[in-house]
């Protein structure tokens, strides 16, 4: 026992009441377990910073020889293992530089994210500036930017003035000054690459993607044999960072390193300046938005109040019920424009609720509203809104007055600009051209602003126009580039109408149709083609909405949309599905939810289908961030298809997404959705199958799982006598899926090591089965309860030999395209190997034996010796005699056929290199597959 842990005994022995003993470094290495649950504490002693401190020191010790010379600290698994713990406090702390920097050395602080650069993947030898950010896998992109920041960071602290130290006794002055050298020496490092980190922040604020960055349970994959392979850098199971929040603290340290060079470079400021703006507007922006929603739910502010913003009023206007007052603020906002657009939209959407809950009396007022918002867009440019169009097919000349009201004070301003004044006159060209009723039209065109703002010629043409205007025509002749904008077209049959609505894919176009239909005659359109089929589950909330025109539009973009993804025209599917979603979201936010979900489908089987054609690009981190994001959705009321959820479920294990489902799918929807839980499964013991047999729990979960989904329950039916006639099989309800569904899961699948799980499992069902069967008929030969093969003692049946080997062959050739690529040790396992021999010596296939029992992984020499013995073989002994490759066997049959010319084989020399060796192994595996090939299928 070490002197630590004898007073560490003696301290637990004392009968002296004692503060709880500190925990050593050491037990953190002998328990896996403890480290996390120290640091979930209230009051973790040692602190985390002060456990970092302790696993580098102890990592770094150097080591001391036979020779009693001091070596470098040893790469062995204790050390490695010391290093991970550290980066695993690191995470914990969700690598916040500011507390580590507060509490580690620049020399520990420098160890550790280099420990870092190590375990993320970064190339080594590569300078930072050089790597291409937006190519690297997200963990491996954020360690790179958390090290540049602690770099340019670093290099602005050291700029400050520091406390001098008081001097102490002579060893602790010699260990101070040794720190201070390194300090001095680490910054002069970093100071000589400050430009390159400057280039790698800049670089990650171009890039428009959220990041990932190491926990606790991602450094877990990465220490254990099953992530060599890069998986978990691919993979989005991390921490995940917004884009905002790693772009304002890039650009607050941006700013710090540019302020500070200032002092040198008088331009720096400029450049400091801007990135400390660009941080301000970030944090005012997420600040200012919690900060005006709570006092908006607390009713906490007061419209008189000076210091109130501009949201606390409206807020506070929306809950006094005052909506005159809430318009008078839109129309005064369309000067001033301090109301973004989309607070305004979302205030309108708002009242658009409650007319759909059924409150009574607002009817005008979302008009109104809808007005305002229209005449800023109008003014800015913008397209003209969906309703806005909607209220312009039978407007009172009420609704027209308050309109040219609004537009009036919206240039109120002593100077417009003269882009606003044009867009104002656009608006008002499109107001007449979009008003059916001429006397309407007349008090548009009579109207002052008019006058002033469109010029004498475009004034008589405009109203030459409205006057040739036949009463059959319902709207203006030319059709305008926007989606909304309305059409015109002569009045056809309703007929001929039907039937270009049914052809066409353009959103526009199918827009256009349905104003006209029902200009001519209000009934619903969308039953107008009987194909026209939208999901059971969006029936209901598609139906309820009120406005006739609206309901038809998202129906048929949905339906169409749906039909073009079956057909995979993902072009048009992305238009009628991005048209409909831009619809809905004006007026009912379960209705964007639902459509929402509907275009992550289509680009889920996008993504999927061009990698069923080939495609090796990796989805992209957002898809994948809404993927998960779909999978823990939880909001009430909301209808869900389920094939969404199936197909998420297979796109993440398609590309081994394995982390987050085995680690980070919340519990409740591993005990709610069959199709988490079946991934779950099949990705926990696609991450066991490199390990031992006896390690891999979930696999027999797995086998559980579907044995119960493949079951059926049999049904004996009587006759009129009472006795038993018909049996029916059906399917077992004992399964978390439906048999027909779990094949259709399946189906969807395409990932090579999920197929060969599955696989393997299908065959080992299937043999079970089969045997089963012939058991029934035959028990003195097979034995379901063992599964073993036939027994010697049972009667021949022979021809089942050659059929097993034909398929275990078939198993190996699918796997390794006929073998000409290694049959993975996963299907060809001792176990299959053996009954291959079996089948072969049943045969009396002998060479062929000997051959195999090279396979297996301890070469079986008293099985091969056996079997080259034998006289009575009835393959072709010296056909098969090249594929022996394994040195002791050749001895043996050189001592019995003088087979000199096999064993002198320069290839097959002992002495050569294992990869030699190896490779002549290979080489003859594959022949000697590929002739069993042909001997059996």
């Amino acid at each position: 026992m070490s002197a630590e842990a004898a007073d560490r005994v003696a301290a637990v022995g004392s009968s002296r009441p004692s503060t709880p003993l500190q925990t050593s470094w050491f037990e953190f290495l002998l328990d896996g377990s403890l480290l996390e649950k120290h640091l979930q504490k209230s009051n973790p002693d040692p602190l985390p910073v002060q456990l970092i401190i302790q696993f580098l020191e102890q990592a770094s010790k150097p080591s001391v020889n036979e020779q009693n010379q001091v070596q470098p600290p040893a790469d062995n698994r204790r050390n490695r293992t010391l290093k991970l713990l550290a980066l695993k406090v690191a995470a914990h702390m969700k690598w916040d530089l500011e507390v580590l920097e507060k509490g580690l050395t620049i020399p520990v602080l420098n160890m550790l994210l280099n420990e870092l650069l190590c375990v993320s993947k970064v190339p080594p030898g590569v300078k930072h500036v050089d790597l291409d950010l937006s190519t690297l896998p997200p963990t491996t992109a954020m360690a790179v930017i958390i090290y540049n920041r602690w770099a340019i960071r670093t290099i602005v602290l050291s700029s400050f003035p520091e406390k001098q130290t008081k001097p102490g006794p002579h060893q602790m002055n010699i260990i101070v000054q040794q720190e201070k050298e390194m300090t001095e020496n680490i910054l002069t490092v970093l100071k000589e690459q400050a430009a390159d980190s400057i280039s790698v922040l800049e670089g990650a604020l171009r890039l428009k993607k959220d990041f990932y960055v190491h926990t606790l349970r991602t450094l877990d994959l990465l220490a254990a044999d099953g992530a060599a392979n890069g998986e978990t850098e691919s993979s989005t199971a991390g921490l995940r960072i917004s884009t905002d929040e790693l772009h304002c603290q890039v650009h607050y340290d941006l700013g710090g390193i540019f302020f500070q060079q200032g002092c040198t470079d008088q331009p720096a400021f400029v450049k400091a300046s801007d990135h400390f703006r660009q941080t301000k507007d970030l944090l005012t922006e997420r600040l200012a938005g919690y900060w005006n929603a709570c006092r908006a739910l607390t009713g906490n502010c007061d419209p008189s109040d000076s210091q109130t913003s501009p949201y606390d009023k409206i807020n506070s206007l929306v809950r006094a019920h005052n909506y005159q007052a809430v318009i008078e603020a839109f129309i005064k906002d369309n000067t001033t424009r301090s109301l973004p657009n989309h607070f305004r939209r979302s205030v309108l959407r708002e009242f658009l609720y409650k007319v759909q809950q059924g409150e009574t009396g607002l009817d005008e007022i979302c008009h109104k509203l809808c007005v305002c918002n229209a005449v800023r867009d109008a003014v800015e440019g913008e397209v003209l809104s969906v309703r806005f169009q909607q209220l312009l097919l039978k407007p009172s000349k009420r609704m027209v007055d308050f309109i040219l009201e609004v537009c009036t004070r919206s240039l109120e301003k002593e100077r417009p600009c003269e882009t606003s004044r044009r867009n104002m006159a656009n608006f008002l060209k499109t107001l007449c051209e979009g008003l059916e009723e001429l006397p309407l039209v007349f008090v548009v065109s009579s109207h002052k602003l008019f006058m002033e703002l469109l010029r004498e010629e475009e004034r008589k043409v405009l109203v030459e126009q409205m006057r040739k205007r036949s009463a059959t025509i319902n709207l203006s002749a030319k059709p305008l580039p926007s989606f909304y904008d309305i059409p015109a077209s002569a009045s056809v049959n309703i007929g001929q109408l039907e039937q270009q609505l049914i052809l066409s894919l353009e959103p526009r176009r199918i827009r256009q149709i349905l104003f006209e239909l029902h200009g001519i005659a209000e009934r619903p359109y969308w039953r107008v083609n009987s194909k026209w089929e939208v999901p059971s589950d969006y029936i209901n909330v598609i139906l309820s909405i009120k406005d006739n025109l609206t309901k038809d539009l998202v129906y048929i973009l949905m339906a169409k949309g749906l039909h073009c993804i079956s057909i995979k025209d993902f072009v048009h599917a992305r238009l009628l599905f991005s048209a409909c979603l831009e619809l809905v979201t004006e007026f009912s936010p379960k209705l964007r939810q639902v459509m929402l979900n509907e275009i992550l489908l289509l680009e889920v089987r996008a993504h999927e289908t061009m990698a069923a054609e080939g495609s090796k690009e990796r989805p992209p981190s957002d898809l994948v961030s809404r993927v998960r994001g779909y999978l823990e959705m939880r909001i009430h009321d909301l209808p869900l298809r389920q094939v969404v959820g199936e197909e998420c479920v297979a796109f993440m294990l398609n590309w081994r997404e394995n982390d987050y489902l085995t680690l980070q799918v919340p519990p409740s929807l591993v005990m709610n959705n069959p199709y988490i839980k079946l991934g779950q499964l099949l990705a926990s013991t696609c991450k066991e199958l490199p390990g031992p047999k006896e390690s891999r729990r979930t696999a027999k979960e797995l086998w559980d799982v579907v044995v119960q989904i493949c079951s059926v329950s049999i049904q004996h039916k009587r006759n009129s006598e009472g006795r038993v006639g018909l049996i029916k099989h059906r399917e077992s309800s004992m399964g978390i899926l439906h048999r027909s569904k779990f094949i259709t899961f399946v189906k969807k699948l395409r990932e090579p090591l999920v197929l060969t799980t599955l696989i393997s499992l299908f065959v080992r069902l299937h043999s079970i089965v089969r045997l089963t069967r012939v058991w029934l008929q035959r028990p003195d030969v097979y034995s379901p309860c063992t599964h073993s093969n036939p027994t010697s003692s049972s009667s021949s049946v022979t021809n089942q030999y050659s059929a097993a080997l034909n398929l275990y062959l078939q198993a190996g050739a699918v796997c390794s395209d006929f073998f000409t690529k290694t049959v993975p040790p996963d299907v060809y396992t001792d176990q299959v190997l053996k009954r291959m021999i079996k089948c072969c010596s049943m045969m009396n296939c002998h060479t062929q034996v000997a051959v195999l029992c090279q396979f297996l992984r301890e070469v079986d020499y008293m099985t091969a010796f056996k079997a080259l013995q034998e006289q009575n073989s009835h393959d072709a002994m010296d056909s098969f005699y090249d594929y022996i490759w394994d040195v002791t066997i050749l001895e043996y049959l050189t001592r019995i056929l003088s087979m000199i010319k096999a064993i002198g084989q320069t290839e097959l020399n002992t002495s050569n290199p294992e990869e030699v060796l190896q490779l002549a192994a290979q080489k003859r595996k594959k022949g000697f597959l590929q002739a069993m090939a042909k001997l059996y299928f």
